[in-house]
């Protein structure tokens, strides 16, 4: 049987998008729970590749018992030394398991569309040894958050952007955080756009026309991106299967 990846979604129509046909397509079947409708998390990720916690509503100060208990669980991968990624409200998660602060931008901002980011040179070299080099980086990229994480002791910035500085990190060889949304796909957007709607009002937002149109300018550099880094990410999982075969 193929290996799975345990999939984190927040909401019950959630889907893990780009990121789930990647996985998909390098032969990971998806473990998907959400723990708001009251999935269990495993006490061990002894019988999966890696984790992934994504965005949602939510945020990581949260008095909800399932969002303590997920930021608490985070120490699973990371004991265990299996790959985990947290996009958006799971990256915030990683930061807050690391005592780092999540917080709203001072100003009330926000960043919802296209923004741009710039990889640091930590950032640059992660992917550069690759086909594409450290260009690959795309200089725009998604986003649909209210709150940042700041960076924790002993973590390692990869990408920053203006509004909140710290877009991308990395804890040790196999924990990733970031603060963008590269699994959003066409379908997802619209909906996203439609069903939050109100939240393109808020300081700071691109109008919904305007996501669309940066999709047809970003979108290719972004998908490019996602690629090379769930490889890079889950190469140490497919190293072991290799290992073991």
């Amino acid at each position: 049987m193929a290996p799975s990846v345990l999939i984190v979604l927040h909401q019950e129509h959630s889907s893990p998008g780009r990121v789930g046909h990647r996985l998909t397509a390098l032969g990971f079947r998806l473990d998907i729970r959400r723990p708001c409708l009251g999935d269990v998390l495993p006490e061990t990720l002894a019988e999966h590749a890696g984790a992934i916690i994504f965005g949602g509503p939510q945020s990581a100060n949260d008095c909800h018992d399932y969002v303590r208990a997920e930021i608490d669980w985070i120490g699973v991968p990371l004991r265990e030394a299996k790959p985990y990624l947290g996009i958006c409200l799971g990256a915030q998660m990683l930061a807050r398991h690391l005592g780092a602060p999540v917080a709203p931008h001072p100003e009330g901002l926000v960043e919802i569309g296209y923004y741009p980011i710039k990889a640091t040179d930590a950032g640059a070299g992660l992917l550069g040894a690759g086909e594409f080099g450290p260009e690959i980086w795309p200089d725009h990229v998604y986003h649909w958050h209210r709150e940042g994480f700041g960076l924790a002791h002993g973590a390692e910035l990869l990408a920053r952007g203006r509004t909140f500085p710290n877009q991308a990190f990395r804890y040790g060889r196999h924990a990733y955080g970031i603060q963008f949304h590269p699994e959003v796909t066409h379908q997802m957007m619209c909906r996203w756009t439609v069903k939050g709607g109100e939240r393109l009002n808020l300081p700071n937002a691109r109008p919904r026309s305007a996501h669309f149109f940066d999709r047809l300018q970003y979108d290719a550099r972004v998908r490019r991106w996602l690629d090379a880094f769930i490889d890079h990410w889950i190469a140490g999982s497919m190293d072991k299967r290799v290992q073991a075969a």
